[in-house]
């Protein structure tokens, strides 16, 4: 049973969505407004946050910046308005998994959530070195999903992390970006390949010291994309 947290200030929507959690099997916990909702993501005890942008006392971006900054892991949903594009960037860009745009249907929502737990499960399954993963200048501390080049650290998002995680797991082989969608993301379907090749852009910029030639995340040509073997570093 997953426990899932709804910080959401709209209570008839906060309602709507706990009795379709539970109907997924879920324990779910209610907060009204942000102050209450950042004490309970602090507390450590979900697997899953759903989280409204707008709310009273403290906004979701601000939440979601304390959840990831204290390096604890749990999969965000975000909620927001068709009036707040730029924030929804911002708020994948600083930590929540996925975001639904009000006023969404009951059965886009459920899909949303089941394509992360889905996600959650695929990266459990697969089987990932659990020590920290040192490479040259750079280290993947896993169990704090934390990420150090030249001893500073790098700022990447869930899913910036999952996938360098995942490549430096296995370094040397080649996934295909179907396979990484499968994996990373949760769903499978065609057209979608530039999602993995935007995030391979980004976490290029972030640990890559020449973009035009990289050392660590390597292209394999018509395939897909492998994480340098350790000893051609």
């Amino acid at each position: 049973m997953k426990n899932v947290l709804v910080i959401e200030d709209d209570k008839s929507i906060a309602d709507l969505l706990e009795i379709h959690l539970k109907d997924m099997g879920c324990k779910v916990t209610k907060a009204l407004d942000g102050e209450a909702g950042l004490k309970e993501a602090l507390s450590e005890k979900y697997d899953f946050i759903v989280l409204d942008l707008m709310l009273p006392k403290l906004d979701g971006l601000e939440i979601c910046k304390e959840v990831r900054r204290k390096d604890i892991y749990i999969p965000i949903l975000m909620l927001t308005s068709k009036s707040e594009e730029v924030d929804k960037v911002i708020g994948l860009e600083i930590g929540a998994d996925d975001y639904l745009t009000k006023p969404f249907g009951i059965r886009e929502f459920i899909a949303r959530v089941k394509a992360i737990f889905r996600r959650i499960e695929a990266i459990q399954k697969e089987t990932f070195n659990e020590n920290d993963i040192i490479t040259g200048p750079l280290t993947i501390e896993v169990a704090k999903r934390k990420v150090i080049l030249n001893g500073e650290r790098i700022e990447l998002t869930p899913k910036e992390f999952d996938l360098l995680h995942l490549l430096a797991s296995h370094p040397g082989r080649t996934y295909t970006r179907e396979q990484l969608l499968s994996i990373l993301w949760g769903y499978q379907y065609n057209g979608y390949e530039h999602t993995v090749n935007s995030h391979i852009n980004r976490l290029r910029s972030k640990i890559e010291s020449d973009l035009s030639n990289p050392k660590y995340i390597l292209t394999s040509w018509g395939v897909g994309y492998r994480f340098n073997e350790i000893e051609e570093i």
